[in-house]
């Protein structure tokens, strides 16, 4: 029993989100077959696609925001014209230009308060989406803003809500480990402004689950062509210096997108490519950008290919020439660069090092490279390769859980299905990571020298406390133990938590135990 029991933390903390409490029996179905339980997750049809009466597309999304913008604009300017003497008029609390109220000193009673209802200080919107594609603006009668002020933090909210549901509710959680890990390594950032937080998960939602468990090219075609991240590394303002629109313009290439496909997406800082390789596939990639409100290039918010934009021409990635040919010249060069072995092996360094170690075996990394590369690049033989090894199952459990793993285990393990993200937003906000947020495009760091620092866990220490301090007279933190650990629970954490003063004491020190922070 005491080897199914470290087979089942294993299962449960390194594979998915840990334990839940109550009568879901995880602990003792981990035990019975550690890796089945884990690949159970991968067959399930239904298992990584969230598809959820109020959760809308992103060219809706784009509709929206575009009209309210537009709405808020026209106001702005009929209020400077008024001839009434009166100052001009400030934009409406909660307007994707309006300056967000400050708040300070994030409370952690607030964050611990069952672990739901309302949201501490979230930073608001930024300004409207900056350059968006180029199209005229037609003169229309301005009227006032007919959307709710709040309508970018509403969705970016009920985005949240869906995802970590479906994290707290999952038997094993895999799969969404899985969504998380794609989603952080094809980054982008909901700070960017109104655009970026409205469309943060309707992009995780079409650019990333549909392909998790499918082939790594149609992912990455998927993310570099879908409006979220063309506005988060601004190729909808790359112009060809020699198309119609850079003469006329006087505007060049913005390389941004070019870069990070390169260093960070596919063939790793060390993959092979030169500057110039990135200046040619930012010529390549000239004209993607994305639909804008008045729809004169397509469906607003979709995906669509300026040609008036694009940089004429045949240009040379990695040693190739790509000849013209519109949108897939640049599909071309994806296709190529995702089955180049630098890719195979910067992301199978990268999946190992997510799920088992920050200096993950090297014999692990290459097996995964070569599955990656034998299979075209299946990412469902990628985690099945994972699953089936035997360094992931051996390796110690000495990788501390990120922010948002700590959680969503700890709603799990406590039965708190959210109703309302706000405590979570919060909680992720005080450690450091907050959702679809990142500080740059590679991501939320991915190593315990990022979340194991001692500030950081101090931080983890008072949510524990909160948390504790509210729901413990309900919960005997004993048979949480057993939820959590059973016989693979050192005898120091049993004796912290059978020795604890009380039971609040007890149930704080079982969520900071290794048992509980550590994957």
């Amino acid at each position: 029993m005491a080897r199914d029991s470290q087979a089942a933390l294993v299962a449960l903390n390194r594979f998915g989100f840990g334990a839940r409490g109550g009568a879901a029996g995880d602990f003792v179905n981990a035990a019975s077959d550690p890796r089945g339980f884990v690949k159970a997750e991968l067959g399930r049809p239904n298992g990584v696609p969230l598809e959820i009466p109020g959760l809308a597309s992103t060219p809706a999304l784009a509709k929206a925001v575009f009209q309210y913008q537009f709405e808020i604009q026209q106001a702005r300017e009929a209020a400077s014209k008024s001839t009434t003497g009166a100052a001009t008029e400030s934009p409406p609390q909660g307007a994707p230009d309006a300056k967000p109220t400050q708040r300070r000193n994030l409370s952690l009673s607030n964050i611990a308060n069952d672990m739901s209802p309302k949201e501490p200080a979230m930073q608001q919107a930024q300004n409207n989406a900056a350059a968006p594609p180029v199209e005229t603006m037609q003169p229309v009668a301005p009227k006032p803003p007919t959307q709710q002020p709040n309508i970018i933090q509403k969705t970016y909210r009920t985005e949240a809500l869906a995802r970590m549901q479906r994290a707290v509710m999952a038997d094993c959680g895999f799969a969404e480990r899985l969504v998380v890990f794609w989603s952080n390594h094809f980054c982008i950032s909901a700070s960017k402004g109104g655009l970026a937080r409205m469309w943060a998960g309707s992009f995780e939602r079409e650019a990333i689950r549909p392909h998790v468990l499918g082939r790594f090219a149609d992912m990455l075609k998927a993310v570099e062509q879908h409006p979220a991240m063309l506005f988060f590394l601004d190729n909808q303002q790359s112009l060809g210096p020699d198309s119609r629109a850079g003469i006329n313009r006087n505007r060049g290439l913005n390389e941004n997108l070019a870069r990070e496909i390169l260093e960070l997406h596919t063939l790793g800082v060390n993959g092979g490519y030169s500057q110039d390789d990135v200046t040619s596939l930012a010529r390549i990639i000239t004209g993607w950008t994305y639909a804008g409100r008045l729809g004169q290039l397509g469906t607003p918010g979709t995906f669509v290919f300026n040609a008036n934009a694009h940089q004429p021409g045949a240009h040379r990635v990695m040693g190739k020439v790509y000849d013209q040919n519109g949108v897939a010249q640049g599909e071309a060069v994806l296709a190529d660069i995702a089955r180049h072995p630098s890719t195979a092996k910067f992301i199978a360094t990268k999946f190992a090092r997510h799920f088992v170690a920050d200096d993950p075996p090297p014999a692990l990394v290459a097996r995964l490279a070569d599955v990656f590369t034998n299979t075209d690049g299946d990412l469902k033989a990628l985690s099945m390769a994972l699953v089936d090894s035997e360094e992931a199952w051996k390796a110690p459990l000495t990788k501390i859980r990120s922010p948002y793993e700590f959680l969503m285990a700890t709603g799990r393990l406590l039965g708190r299905i959210p109703e309302d993200p706000g405590r979570y937003l919060g909680g992720l906000n005080v450690l450091g990571q907050p959702l679809w947020s990142p500080a740059g495009p590679n991501g939320f760091p991915d190593s315990n020298a990022a979340w194991a620092a001692p500030e950081g866990m101090k931080l983890r220490l008072d949510i524990s406390a909160q948390v504790a301090s509210r729901l413990a007279d309900n919960i005997d933190p004993r048979d949480l133990l057993e939820l959590v650990a059973a016989d693979a629970a050192s005898p120091e954490t049993r004796r912290t938590v059978e020795r604890a003063e009380t039971r609040q004491q007890a149930l704080a020190l079982l969520l900071m135990s290794p048992e509980f922070q550590r994957r």
